[in-house]
């Protein structure tokens, strides 16, 4: 039974404790909102990645997967608006020269009176807004003019839809099919925060799915339910989760429709992933401006289309956080306070942790033996240090799963005890069925 609830500190601090996330050039000061993720954070947001990968594109025969540049010609973005329209609206305060997102000032605290907001303490004294490009712009090659300017991308999705045809014609694909790509993003927030939450530099989860413009409503409606049932596969509690529909007058100019799937995070209701139907508007935009045909042909009746897509959006390093908050758990184990994160299998960063009861009796040299077999399988830790509870502590806190204790009895009959970490409970099994029994508990609720 947890005894409190998860705070955004308590997540901060557990990170830097066990190895999750550090602040980027933290022996400098730091550098704002940017992280660097450690031994296990790593391993997790690898992990999630997988598991995104292996049901968006290796479980499925009507998505592929490409791997676009983060720099690509000025002219894609130029096309696609990100040039011109990817802009917040910026305040500045003479007073404390703090900087504000103008459509965001009921949910910024001023500076020099937190309890209030930008704009209401009296020393206050708020610029007009005016539009800042969120576009992190760089120079290519060794002279610095207009000619070499380039941009970091701010969405991996303008890649997908400049190789449309590449992909297309390369892999023989037929409507529908989706195209899927992991990658760095970044956008030059005005405002960033809430640790993982909102960053310059981030890694995103896209999958552009193009289909025939008659079929979007309906393909639209299956990924929002599809999304919301991988986000549950993957142990996310289902009443942190809901689907928001966009109002029509919040739409983008280019969508049809646009559903945030949102999470109960401490500060309240905010996104974690994007559904949004987008017509066919970067198609076009970019078949307009090319020259070149971004159609697809029927091959039973021959006529041309321009597909319309449906792409769900996530943010990899978004969802990292929520995983860690919707893990987190503090409760009472031996009379004694235990912290628990409660990772499910499949995502955890170590799967199995691998204890000799005692430095002797060939018990290290048999556990070790059983750290190999397992290797090849799923991440496993193996620790010898301190009491059995105190081993069991620190693996409860970074989220594993399961323990397995060799002890005096494994030498005798090759058995094996094995801990659950949610109940605590143990069971002693043959050593063989070790590896399947976890292989079962990674594999549930695929």
């Amino acid at each position: 039974m947890a005894t409190s609830a998860v705070t955004l500190d308590k997540i901060v601090s557990l990170c830097k404790r066990r190895g999750f996330v550090f602040q980027a050039s933290e022996i400098y000061g730091g550098f704002e909102s940017t992280w660097d993720y450690g031994p296990l954070g790593v391993e997790l947001k690898r992990r999630i990645a997988d598991a995104w990968w292996r049901d968006m594109v290796m479980a499925r025969e009507d998505v592929v997967g490409l791997d676009s540049a983060i720099l690509q010609a000025p002219k894609v973005w130029e096309v696609s608006g990100h040039a011109t329209g990817f802009n917040d609206p910026l305040v500045d305060c003479k007073t404390c020269k703090g900087r504000f997102r103008a459509d965001r000032l009921q949910q910024a605290a001023c500076p020099r009176k937190p309890s209030r907001h930008p704009g209401e303490h009296a020393d206050c004294a708020l610029t007009p807004p005016r539009q800042f490009n969120m576009m992190f712009k760089t120079q290519v090659g060794p002279v610095e003019d207009s000619a070499a300017v380039a941009y970091l991308r701010p969405e991996t999705a303008q890649g997908i839809f400049t190789n449309f045809l590449n992909v297309q014609q390369t892999m023989r694909m037929k409507l529908p099919f989706g195209v899927a790509q992991i990658g760095k993003s970044f956008r030059n927030e005005i405002v960033t925060g809430n640790f993982l939450f909102r960053t310059r530099e981030f890694e995103q989860m896209e999958m552009e799915y193009f289909c025939r413009p008659e079929e979007s409503a309906e393909r639209f409606d299956y990924w929002v339910g599809e999304r919301l049932r991988w986000y549950r596969s993957i142990g996310l509690r289902e009443e942190n989760l809901r689907a928001r529909p966009y109002a029509k007058e919040d739409l983008a100019h280019y969508a049809a429709a646009c559903t945030d799937i949102e999470y109960q995070y401490p500060w309240g209701w905010d996104e974690l992933e994007g559904v949004a139907n987008r017509t066919s508007f970067d198609l076009s935009r970019h078949s307009e401006a090319s020259g070149r045909k971004l159609q697809w042909m029927d091959p039973d009746t021959k006529e041309w289309l321009t597909p319309h897509v449906v792409e769900p959006a996530a943010g990899l390093s978004r969802l990292v956080l929520v995983t860690l908050l919707d893990a987190y758990a503090e409760d009472v184990a031996d009379g004694e306070p235990r912290t628990v994160l409660r990772l499910h299998p499949r995502i955890a960063p170590i799967t199995l942790g691998v204890f000799p009861l005692v430095k002797k009796e060939g018990m290290p040299e048999k556990a070790r033996e059983i750290v190999r077999r397992c290797l090849d399988l799923f991440p496993v830790f193996y620790d010898e240090s301190g009491a059995i509870g105190r081993r069991y502590r620190r693996q409860d806190e970074v989220g594993t799963p399961f323990c397995a204790t060799v002890d005096g009895q494994t030498m005798q009959d090759n058995t094996i005890t094995i801990r659950d970490r949610d109940s605590m409970h143990q069971t002693r099994i043959p050593l063989d069925l070790l590896t399947p029994q976890v292989l079962g508990a990674m594999a549930a609720s695929r």
